[in-house]
């Protein structure tokens, strides 16, 4: 595939302060997360795209093209922003439509589509009502449907997960995953790991401006092999299994815990190796185990340091 968006030496400042220092990034369709923590530069990445900003050094192209007052490429992106100021005396469903209209769609294409954006994002029951009585949730929803109105083959969603409940969330991210499988590129931006993990496992994550590591999630962990890996393992005799890795060289620490075991281990092949061959064997009564450093909060945790 293709990339969409491509990123070459890209540096933004502003003054004194870098937000984005020499970025070399390609993105391809589907699902990518863009994640770091506030500060780290992701909004600022994502308006060189929108071409909201202009790059200071370097290039940013967008379907092969610069966006910055480029038509041809910002009429193929659908933005939801992280922030939110919607017009006065305004329905969920008016704003949606004007947007539409402002696009350029005829009123009956606006009507029908901002019809649609509402539902996919389960907002028909009160699309009609002022955004004014909206509940936080409800308004990230309508966002979210005035980005999908104009079906963009290039989605940017700025913390789309801000206000929903757990409810919400779910629906979210089983919308996320099935508009990446339509074959748009969607970048998800986040500064909570877990959610992202949800929808993607190719992660960009950014860190003061400039790129920590990118790749699938299980590639990102090669990355910090020399850190250990944390493995909790159940089992009917936690002790009984600890006696096998005590001796490893690469066992650095044992805890027990109610019928578990977290053994963090240097080398996690040599590990699961073992630990497979006693299962086999029947060596030990294993019911379950979990990597509690596998995830993506310990990787970008790991890689800061």
């Amino acid at each position: 595939m293709s990339a969409i968006i491509e990123a070459n030496g890209l540096s933004k400042w502003f003054g004194e302060v870098v937000a984005v220092n020499n970025l070399d990034v390609s993105i391809e369709p589907g699902v990518t997360g863009l994640l770091g923590p506030n500060g780290a530069g992701k909004s600022t990445f994502i308006k060189l795209a929108l071409g909201l900003y202009s790059p200071s050094r370097g290039t940013m192209s967008v379907f092969g093209e610069p966006p910055r007052n480029n038509l041809r490429v910002l009429r193929r992106i659908g933005y939801c922003p992280e922030f939110d100021r919607f017009p006065e005396n305004t329905t969920g469903f008016e704003f949606v439509y004007w947007l539409n209209r402002f696009y350029g769609m005829t009123a009956a294409e606006a009507t029908r589509r901002a019809e649609e954006a509402c539902e996919r994002v389960k907002m028909t029951e009160r699309m009609d009502d002022l955004i004014e009585t909206y509940s936080r949730g409800m308004r990230q929803r309508i966002k979210i449907a005035q980005a999908l109105a104009p079906s963009p083959e290039l989605l940017f969603l700025d913390e789309p997960m801000a206000g929903l409940d757990p409810e919400g969330r779910e629906e979210m991210f089983a919308l996320i995953r099935e508009l990446g499988e339509d074959g748009r590129a969607v970048i998800v931006s986040s500064h909570i790991l877990y959610e992202v993990e949800r929808v993607t496992s190719h992660v960009v994550l950014l860190h003061n401006g400039c790129i920590l590591a990118r790749g699938r999630v299980h590639e990102v962990r090669e990355l910090i092999d020399e850190h250990p890996l944390a493995v909790t393992v159940e089992c009917g005799s936690p002790r009984d299994l600890a006696r096998y890795f005590a001796e490893d060289g690469a066992t650095l620490s044992l805890e027990f815990e109610d019928g578990r075991v977290t053994v963090r281990t240097r080398d996690p092949n040599g590990f699961f190796e073992k630990l497979n061959r006693l299962v086999v064997d029947k060596a030990v009564d294993v019911t379950g185990f979990a990597c509690a450093d596998a995830d993506l909060q310990s990787v970008f945790q790991y890689l800061v340091r």
